[in-house]
């Protein structure tokens, strides 16, 4: 029989959702696309959605993760900072050691 662990991997703060994937791949877009509203474009969720969601990460997190330009004749952008960056990275290593540790895990249902 095979068996397969469900879980999704979030970080709080203060009682509210500070990191999860959600956030990170709208951060990782706002990286690649250089806007955000390209950025909800790309994962098909609205410009006012993903605004409130970046403006969490920020109030929650302990520097500034987007660095935002407002719109005009040559357009607005946003861009993640580096701590913003070290903050995807580090989301990323502590999703995949959690999957990795599940694995292990998992393996124990095998032993009986």
């Amino acid at each position: 029989m095979s068996y397969k662990i469900k879980s999704r991997i979030w970080i709080e703060s203060k009682n509210k959702v500070f990191l999860g994937e959600g956030r990170v791949q709208l951060l990782k877009a706002i990286d690649e696309t250089g806007s955000l509203s390209k950025a909800a474009k790309s994962l098909n969720i609205s410009y006012k959605k993903a605004w409130g969601l970046i403006d969490s990460v920020n109030k929650s997190a302990k520097q500034p993760v987007t660095i935002n330009s407002i719109g005009g004749k040559g357009g607005g952008g946003a861009e993640l900072t580096d701590y913003g960056k070290n903050l995807v990275h580090a989301f990323d290593d502590i999703n995949k050691n959690c999957w990795e540790f599940l694995d292990t895990q998992l393996e124990k249902l095998k032993e009986l």
